[in-house]
């Protein structure tokens, strides 16, 4: 059997997560309901923001705890899509923004002493 890279969240991790660092595990929920609870935003819009940052990072664990926790504040499933577009155009928007780098280098590359 292949080991998966990206295991399901299991008890026995959770646990031992737990077991080696319990007070920064404790601060960090604390953070995370602090960070997420309605305040100048409402919760159901940083949970959006979530699921757009979660597909920016890739990370799969938050992508689909951020989507289930957006669902339970009330957003729908076009909202959640939307969010998830948003992050694609910014992921895409910095590729185009940062091509000045390359831009520029090849201006230096093809004209030494210029710049």
């Amino acid at each position: 059997m292949t080991h998966p890279l990206f295991p399901e969240p299991a008890g026995v991790l959770s646990a031992r997560r737990k077991a080696l660092a319990p007070k920064q595990l404790e601060a960090f929920q604390a953070f995370g309901k602090a960070v997420f609870s309605d305040g100048a935003l409402p919760e159901k819009i940083k949970q959006l923001i979530a699921v757009a940052v979660a597909h920016t990072t890739q990370c799969p664990y938050c992508i689909r705890g951020h989507t289930r926790a957006a669902r339970r504040c009330g957003a729908t499933p076009e909202e959640i899509m939307e969010s998830i577009w948003v992050a694609a155009e910014m992921r895409a928007g910095g590729a185009y923004a940062h091509s000045i780098l390359a831009l520029d280098e090849l201006e230096r590359l093809e004209h030494p002493g210029s710049g």
